[in-house]
């Protein structure tokens, strides 16, 4: 017997809440118990809605976005929901970010209403289901997982960004110069550039930058 999953939408479109609601309402066993158009409200409702699953839109503006509204919700006492990415994006920086943040499942707006329900009732079960471009890009990225960014290397990109030289991202990360340039090095390689500049615009245009 099928048990019904109560669910939250979060998706700072109204239209497109209102049309995942009128879809989900024809749905088997799914009955959704909240709403939200943003970060804060859905970190908010889901500790106390208690919803099973909570459906994330990635892009919910510049105060919470939906990776770290992810990571604030699934650190919530237990119960903890169950987070599903349902997005437009894609991207390596995307997929990553949201998995580890402790997305359970990652679909793209494109999926069929049917893939939609199953991978909902998968997610409150604690089941990954990935869009299959997404399970392309992750497998991808476990078959070759040196071009994939470290974390420190994340940190350094980002200091990067900001303008700072060697000497002052070693001072903010407490690392000293030539351990920020052998990582330097490290980035170039993975992203395919060899300036600095062309680094930053490489990760911006991947969504590298958080």
């Amino acid at each position: 017997m099928t048990t019904t999953v109560r669910l939250l939408i979060c998706d700072d479109h109204a239209v497109v809440r209102a049309g995942l609601r009128a879809l989900l309402s024809s749905a088997p066993e799914i009955d959704v118990v909240g709403e939200a158009a943003d970060g804060p409200t859905a970190v908010t409702l889901a500790a106390s809605l208690h919803p099973d699953v909570v459906l994330m839109d990635l892009q919910l503006g510049s105060e919470l976005d939906g990776v770290e509204a992810t990571r604030r919700i699934t650190a919530q006492p237990a119960p903890t929901p169950h987070v599903l990415v349902l997005t437009t994006y894609d991207t390596d920086a995307d997929i990553t970010r949201a998995i580890e943040a402790g997305a359970t499942g990652y679909l793209l707006k494109a999926e069929r209403p049917e893939e939609l329900f199953a991978a909902i009732h998968a997610a409150a079960s604690g089941q990954t289901t990935l869009s299959a471009p997404v399970a392309a890009k992750v497998m991808a990225k476990m078959r070759n997982p040196g071009r994939t960014l470290t974390a420190r290397e994340r940190d350094i990109l980002g200091q990067l960004a900001r303008g700072l030289g060697n000497r002052e991202i070693a001072r903010a990360l407490h690392i000293s110069e030539a351990t920020v340039k052998t990582h330097l090095g490290r980035i170039y390689d993975k992203l395919g550039v060899d300036t600095r500049a062309a680094a930053v615009a490489v990760a911006t245009e991947r969504r590298l930058l958080a």
